[in-house]
């Protein structure tokens, strides 16, 4: 009998566990602020930051989700003047992914023109999520279907 409480409360906390990350995954969040506020130097990236605002996504060849992740980000920035979509291979640029604490792709930061770090989205992005990550570090709203 005590194997069925076990089996139960497994079934408990891994249900718990699935509606939380349900709730949470892909939902930006805004970085806080501790002192240095954290930067993203041109040199740092494989393409050009944007003008306004950069969705830098770290991906990692075998991420299912990443695929998604790269067509959202690709159309939204493409739609969006002066935005910018930059992939970084996170297994390729580990010191990246440690330093911006990258612990699971896709990982999507926004950046602002400067290259501060002012949104984080871990998981797969949603489109209204990532427009209100742009929309907070002022770039206006712009449709992506």
């Amino acid at each position: 009998m005590i194997g069925v409480y076990v089996v139960l409360a497994a079934v408990a906390v891994t249900a718990i566990f699935g509606l939380y990350r349900k709730a949470t995954d892909g939902r930006a969040r805004g970085v806080r602020g501790r002192g240095d506020q954290p930067r993203i130097a041109a040199e740092q990236v494989p393409q050009p930051l944007g003008d306004t605002a950069t969705l830098l996504q770290f991906s990692t060849e075998t991420c299912a989700p990443c695929k998604g992740a790269r067509r959202l980000l690709g159309t939204i920035a493409d739609r969006t003047p002066g935005v910018a979509h930059v992939e970084v291979d996170a297994e390729q640029r580990l010191d990246l992914a440690e330093e911006f604490g990258v612990l699971r792709t896709p990982t999507v930061l926004v950046l602002d023109r400067a290259g501060v770090v002012r949104q984080r989205i871990v998981g797969a992005p949603r489109p209204a999520d990532v427009q209100e990550a742009l929309s907070a570090v002022g770039v206006p709203l712009v449709g992506t279907s």
